[in-house]
């Protein structure tokens, strides 16, 4: 199985201009409230608590962070948490405010993404691998930390593994 830093090794390598990532840091979440709003319409109650497929992947994706990294699993855990929370408030509101808030969200968000790729003269990460949809989230948290300063022993090995970040000039003619 592969570890933290190669899922974010491989992602960070689709992902090198600074505008590319800076777009992910809004479609991202964007996207990732949509989803959850989208999938927090629809569930059961199992003893009490409404169990709806937003909350099945939410669940999923904590359980895979946190195999990954226990410090960056549980900063995942909070804000998955929190994505699932205002899902599921967008999905409480009637049919038009959620699904215009869900797919508006998605659109918007995706929107972000390419016009990031665009600036990065390469498709996105989850072209070659499915899986980078489910990392794209961890990596915007992680280069959140990486700012701050945080797990620089982290941002070392990822960026001996797909270069350091930069603006990339247009191809001279």
């Amino acid at each position: 199985m592969k570890t933290l830093v190669d899922h974010l090794a491989q992602y960070a390598a689709y992902h090198r201009d600074r505008r590319n990532i800076a777009t992910h840091f809004i479609g991202i979440p964007m996207i990732a409230v949509a989803v959850a709003t989208l999938l927090s319409r629809t569930g059961i109650e199992v003893l009490g608590l409404w169990v709806s497929p937003a909350l099945v992947v939410s669940l999923g994706a904590v359980l895979f962070y946190l195999r990954l990294d226990s410090r960056f699993g549980l900063t995942m855990a909070v804000l998955m948490a929190l994505n699932l929370w205002a899902g599921q408030v967008l999905a409480a509101q009637g049919s038009t405010t959620w699904l215009s808030a869900g797919i508006g969200l998605f659109v918007v968000g995706w929107v972000f993404q390419f016009v990031g790729h665009y600036f990065e003269g390469r498709k996105p990460a989850f072209v070659d691998d499915l899986v980078g949809l489910i990392v794209g989230p961890l990596f915007v948290v992680a280069e959140v930390a990486f700012m701050l300063g945080l797990r620089s022993e982290v941002r070392q090995v990822v960026e001996a593994r797909s270069g350091p970040t930069y603006i990339r000039s247009k191809a001279v003619a």
